[in-house]
């Protein structure tokens, strides 16, 4: 994992190709923290998006707030399920071509 631009961006590299991506953004609502969560086209290793996702749940701003708001792609599987297994407190709705997933973050597993 790399994170950079004051540790908003986090990188998830397979043989120095990234993988995946998430953005992490503090919100004008107090304790809702906002995370895109983007997996590049293509062949990827299994279990990117997990890693993805435990990342963004380790990430300092996601650990100090409430809430997280994850944007994702909407036919991604792994992703969700990771977040189900990790939390307990899950919404989920489409919007478009993605889905949102909120989380209350005092219920990580």
């Amino acid at each position: 994992m790399t994170l950079t631009r004051h540790d908003e961006t986090i990188l998830i590299q397979d043989d120095g190709r990234t993988v995946a991506s998430a953005e992490v953004h503090l919100t004008r609502e107090r304790g809702l923290v906002h995370s895109d969560l983007h997996v590049a086209s293509g062949q990827v290793p299994g279990g990117t998006g997990t890693r993805l996702v435990d990342a963004v749940l380790a990430h300092p701003q996601v650990g100090a707030a409430e809430r997280l708001v994850a944007t994702m792609p909407l036919g991604d599987t792994e992703m969700l399920a990771r977040v189900r297994q990790r939390c307990t407190a899950v919404e989920t709705r489409a919007a478009g071509a993605t889905k949102l997933v909120e989380v209350r973050l005092a219920h990580l597993r």
